[in-house]
């Protein structure tokens, strides 16, 4: 089984296990927020309703004040009455009842004064209140009884109960404004008068937007596209508006599974990086270790060959044999130096690329297939780039073996050398076989990719871990121009 496919189906399943969990966590969530949200709304709505009710009740209170008012008015103008009859009788009249009933006044305030508006007399006038202010404000509110026999003025004013009633009201309707306000709780509210125009109270609104009149409309609007303002009628107030919005709860609520997603993707992410950092380590370690141990296996052996090797010469065999012997015998050393190198930072040397490309070419041309052309073209021959020789020349024969496989034996193989558009060298290795899908371009450098039924997929892989962490640059896979592969490096 491809070990690749099988990591990527792992994937899957636990993104949409994760996808899963996530999207439950946010249904709950979301629901949960609708639930608090009706409930508030809910507690706002009778709110509102309560504001209207207790408006008509201030009204009914009102008319039942004025029907008393009336009542206390029509006692204050018999009271006067009274005194007017006193002043001038008619003849025969008994005044023993009237003026009982002015000595049984005990709710309207009464000054009178003789001839020389000196007090005689004084009933339910306000404690704490100068007498001559009172005298003024009574003969400004009710014309003065004269009686001209005596030279006595009698100046009287509306009932103390009257006056207390009108008091106990305006009280009601402070009391109104400030608690339909301050019992709005956590909910956003401005009452304005008639023209909306001034704000008789507000809480839980930003003060600046009150002093504004541009953003006061503003807000108004805003508050009117979420409920219907209420109106009501406060007597002696006449017409007001209040305005209320959704609590700040509630609208961090709307927000609230918003603000979890991102919690959880930056927490999903996060833990990500984490988890790939252990898992590269890990691989790293296996890779280190891997790469030394057939470095170490491999040293005997060779070492047996080379005493071969020169077993052979003494006993005369073709020089020609040998010296191919001998190539082989270095690629070997080469290929456990590379192996050797693994794991620890190799010592990069400022190198004529072209010399280097060109000497693993010819090392490769004579153990390729003899239908495969390989060739080496270069626009300039002088490019220098700090490079490792042994791991560089690594790379370069993984691409070309990968190559000669996807031909099956049978094609052209170009290496070509230049500058780079923004810097540095530019090395692409191309060639004629079948070419790389595009959907499988971003897989092929993961470990464990591989389209051979017998190969592990560390190839590539091992070639991108050389030119990215090892050399610094960069290896992709490029557009070719005719049918085939094309691997750009960037160094």
């Amino acid at each position: 089984m491809n070990v690749y496919s099988n990591k990527q189906r792992w994937k899957r399943f636990l993104l949409a296990a994760a996808a899963v969990i996530v999207l439950v966590t946010l249904w709950y969530s979301n629901d949960m927020a609708r639930r608090i949200r009706e409930e508030e709304q809910n507690k706002v709505h009778l709110w509102s309703e309560a504001i209207v009710q207790r408006a008509e009740l201030v009204g009914y209170t009102q008319q039942l004040f004025e029907e008393l008012g009336t009542e206390e008015r029509g006692k204050a103008d018999r009271l006067a009455d009274a005194y007017r009859l006193i002043n001038d009788p008619p003849r025969g009249m008994d005044l023993t009842f009237i003026t009982d009933y002015l000595w049984s006044n005990k709710t309207i305030p009464v000054l009178i004064y003789d001839g020389n508006d000196e007090l005689l007399y004084q009933v339910n006038t306000p404690a704490g209140v100068s007498l001559d202010s009172l005298k003024g404000v009574m003969s400004a509110a009710n014309d003065p009884i004269v009686f001209n026999d005596v030279g006595h003025t009698v100046y009287w004013d509306e009932s103390v109960r009257f006056s207390e009633l009108k008091d106990v009201m305006q009280d009601l309707i402070n009391s109104f404004i400030s608690e339909t306000v301050i019992n709005s709780a956590s909910v956003p509210v401005i009452m304005t008068d008639s023209s909306r125009t001034e704000v008789i109270r507000y809480q839980r609104v930003d003060s600046t937007a009150i002093g504004d009149a541009q953003k006061l409309q503003s807000l108004l609007t805003g508050m009117a596209g979420s409920n219907d303002p209420i109106e009501v009628n406060l007597p002696g107030e006449g017409r007001h508006y209040i305005y209320y919005a959704d609590s700040v709860i509630l609208t961090q609520l709307r927000y609230y599974p918003l603000a979890q997603l991102v919690l959880i993707a930056v927490f999903t992410f996060v833990a990500y990086l984490i988890f790939s950092s252990f898992r590269r380590a890990e691989q790293d370690q296996v890779w280190v270790g891997m790469a030394k141990e057939t470095a170490h296996q491999l040293g005997t052996p060779l070492s047996s060959l080379m005493a071969w090797v020169s077993l052979l010469e003494d006993q005369g065999v073709r020089s020609d044999y040998l010296t191919e012997m001998n190539r082989d015998i270095v690629r070997l050393n080469t290929v456990v130096d590379r192996f050797s190198k693994i794991g620890s930072k190799p010592i990069l040397k400022e190198l004529n690329v072209a010399a280097v490309i060109e000497a693993t070419v010819e090392y490769m041309r004579p153990r390729v297939s003899k239908n495969v052309e390989l060739t080496f073209e270069a626009s300039d021959r002088d490019l220098q780039a700090p490079l490792s020789p042994p791991l560089f020349s690594w790379v370069l024969e993984n691409l070309i073996r990968n190559a000669v496989d996807a031909m099956d034996g049978d094609g052209k193989i170009q290496v070509a050398l230049q500058a780079g558009e923004e810097g540095g060298v530019l090395v692409t290795v191309s060639d004629t076989g079948p070419g790389i899908p595009k959907a499988k371009r971003r897989e092929i450098f993961q470990p464990g990719y591989t389209t051979k039924p017998r190969g592990w997929g560390l190839g590539l892989s091992l070639c991108k871990r050389i030119i990215e962490e090892y050399h610094g640059g960069r290896i992709s896979v490029g557009v070719s121009e005719v049918l085939g592969s094309r691997f750009l490096i960037q160094l």
